[in-house]
């Protein structure tokens, strides 16, 4: 079932983040202290260093991992400043955008579709609505309050409270008042979006961004994942063992389209470097349920069946902002019979991950989701366990790494998806 095997001494790993505004360095960093980690933990050796002068966002590794010496070039596809332009606006947009988000998914009926699914990254679709609508309710009474006090404060000093004069020439102190409510009010909500200790402002931005065309691409992220796919092709044009493609969350989505407009436009070459594709805490469903999303289900639909490519995906019951073990091509309802991707494993956080590790990461719902980007602690002895390090900087392709792994018995493959028609 598994493609093409061959003994990696180089590699070229190209990474698609999901919907995160923070600079391609916080990656290059998360890299260097977890793979250090790992390396001490596992027994083996990274070392990581600048990298090449072809590669803009990225950096090198040299490693030396089940007695074998393997260079390996890590690049991040960038699109962070996207990121960070949907989420600017003022507050009332962003209120705007909360409602068309819930009547995306409300009124299309994915919700409760979704929830059929894993009822953990529903809720936490869920979970930025009542945020941001308790925060409204909350800068409502604060606004009456602070009005309602400056005017009776107001009126107070004046001595007309007590003998009841609230008289026309005074109607001035009830509008100042008024709107110095307001301003409190909005000035809360500014904090709190700025704040966003409790991400619900991010959350609610990256459900906006991916259903503002119910489903469809906007332009700019269309844009941007042709420049993706002009990379990749440039990496398979070189002398490297295998060019392994890495889609985290919402990035996972993205990766699937890209290589499937790579693969029909015949920009992968016969004879050269081994094409894989990992995928880590995917959020496919997310967009796949939407009616729009025709070309992402018909990416779908073609990528799973191809020869050319490797792909396996990997999540964790224990990430609850993914679809854990929900096979992304089944669950859309576009699977062909007999199709051949994805191979859909669990990372199994409660079993590698230590008692005080899981203690330690138990509230840290964003660390979860990064988790499959980290090390692991008590990893079984196995080639196949998962790490990343291993696959990103080891001495063995994707496929022959997992060549003898069962999928995942636990796995989702049911079609729950209402829309299944598929782009032309």
């Amino acid at each position: 079932m598994l493609a093409l095997m061959r003994d990696v001494t180089r590699r070229h790993v190209l990474y698609i983040p999901g919907f995160d505004p923070v600079p391609p360095r916080a990656y290059r960093e998360r890299y260097r202290r977890e793979g250090a980690h790992q390396a001490q933990i596992s027994g083996y050796e990274l070392l990581q260093g600048p990298s090449g002068s072809d590669v803009r966002y990225g950096w090198h590794v040299q490693a030396r991992i089940e007695g074998a010496e393997v260079s390996t070039d890590l690049e991040v596809l960038y699109w962070a400043d996207i990121v960070r332009r949907s989420m600017a606006g003022g507050i009332g947009a962003s209120y705007l955008q909360l409602g068309r988000t819930a009547w995306a998914y409300i009124g299309s009926g994915a919700l409760w579709r979704l929830m059929r699914l894993r009822k953990g990254p529903v809720i936490a679709a869920l979970y930025p609505v009542a945020v941001l609508l308790g925060q409204g309710l909350l800068a409502i009474l604060i606004a009456g309050l602070v009005g309602w006090g400056l005017y009776r404060g107001t009126h107070g000093a004046m001595g007309l409270i007590g003998a009841g004069r609230l008289d026309d020439p005074f109607d001035a102190f009830r509008l100042l008042a008024g709107l110095a409510g307001l301003a409190a009010g909005y000035a809360f909500l500014r904090w709190c979006a700025r704040r966003d200790r409790l991400y619900a402002w991010y959350l609610m931005k990256d459900y906006a961004f991916s259903s503002s065309l119910n489903g469809a691409y906007p332009p700019e992220q269309a844009a941007r994942m042709r420049e993706f796919g002009d990379r990749i092709a440039e990496t398979l044009a070189t002398d490297v063992d295998e060019v392994l493609v890495v889609g985290h969350s919402s990035g996972a989505y993205i990766a699937v389209s890209v290589l499937a407009d790579l693969i029909r436009a015949g920009r992968v070459p016969e004879g050269g470097p081994v094409l894989s594709l990992l995928t880590l805490g995917h959020v496919v469903p997310m967009v796949s349920f939407l009616p729009r999303a025709t070309r992402l289900r018909a990416d779908l639909a073609y990528l799973c069946d191809r020869a050319e490519i490797t792909w396996v995906d990997v999540t964790a019951p224990g990430d609850g902002c993914s679809f854990a073990l929900c096979d992304p091509v089944a669950v859309s309802g576009v699977a062909p019979e007999g199709k051949r991707w994805p191979l859909v494993l669990s990372a199994a956080f409660s079993q590698t991950l230590s008692a005080e590790r899981r203690a330690a990461l138990k509230w840290r719902l964003f660390e979860l989701h990064f988790q499959y980007l980290n090390a692991f602690d008590n990893l079984p002895d196995a080639p196949d366990a998962y790490d990343y390090f291993r696959i990103t900087a080891g001495s063995r392709t994707l496929a022959d790494r997992f060549a003898s792994r069962a999928p995942s018995r636990n796995r989702i493959e049911r079609p729950v998806n209402r829309f299944t028609d598929i782009a032309a």
